[in-house]
């Protein structure tokens, strides 16, 4: 784990439900360090998005605090803030546009010349392996993994300070996504970002991050480096969660 100083405290947060019946997230505390490989790891309803989205503000937490760089993001203007905490969905969307113009789009926003923007979606394609003829193609012309691989790329051209990813591998064929793990990984260990993931796949779970995320029903069970994690037992629980959040629903 790193030793450098947070970049991201969140600290007591919680998030109900509309209603306030029940809890998305219950207490959770831990801070995210500027090169930081998180994986976030839990059965369905752990509340595993609701923390990404919490992080970036899609949602607000019913209590505790949340900072970037000292400051509580309620007091950062939210374009402001996206641009530096950026959420890759696990549902991806192109907007409408051709891919070449969804991976320029945040640049232009930020009023960045077209030299600079050419440039940066130069290197995150190549560096991605997209293929020059994605680029005329809107998102009905594009398989979904082919799509993933876009809005991760349209995510990374912004250069986040904090890039939360929720299931970016889902879509993808085991070349594709052990060649995303890589890249990311490169990445974070150049401390130029840190990463959280959201990932069912434990084998590539395992492969990128230096501090796993255990959470179950809402709750923050394990925040371990990744030499002290018990990947048996862990593959156990996720199993067992599993198996009781089915017979919940039954």
């Amino acid at each position: 784990m790193s030793t450098n100083a947070p970049i991201m405290k969140i600290q007591g947060v919680s998030l109900t439900t509309s209603v306030g019946s029940s809890y998305l997230v219950q207490d959770i505390s831990f801070n995210i360090t500027t090169g930081d490989r998180l994986a976030i790891i839990g059965s369905s309803g752990a509340g595993k998005t609701s923390l990404l989205r919490l992080l970036n503000r899609l949602s607000n937490p019913t209590s505790g605090s949340i900072t970037l760089e000292n400051r509580p993001v309620a007091q950062i203007p939210v374009i402001s803030l996206r641009r530096q905490v950026v959420l890759v969905p696990q549902e991806p969307k192109l907007l409408g546009m051709k891919v070449s113009e969804a991976l320029a789009y945040p640049l232009v926003l930020q009023n960045l010349s077209p030299k600079e923007i050419r440039e940066r979606v130069g290197t995150w394609s190549d560096r991605l392996k997209l293929a020059e003829d994605w680029l005329d193609r809107n998102e009905l012309e594009l398989s979904g993994g082919q799509k993933q691989l876009v809005v991760i790329a349209r995510a990374l051209v912004m250069e986040p300070k904090v890039l939360l990813l929720d299931e970016p591998t889902s879509a993808l064929d085991l070349g594709r996504a052990v060649h995303l793990i890589t890249l990311l990984t490169e990445l974070a260990n150049r401390a130029d970002t840190a990463i959280l993931m959201v990932n069912h796949q434990l084998e590539l779970a395992q492969q990128f991050a230096n501090r796993v995320l255990y959470l179950q029903s809402g709750r923050l069970l394990e925040d371990s480096s990744i030499e002290k994690v018990d990947w048996t037992k862990l593959r156990d629980n996720l199993v067992e969660a599993e198996a009781q959040t089915a017979q919940e629903w039954l």
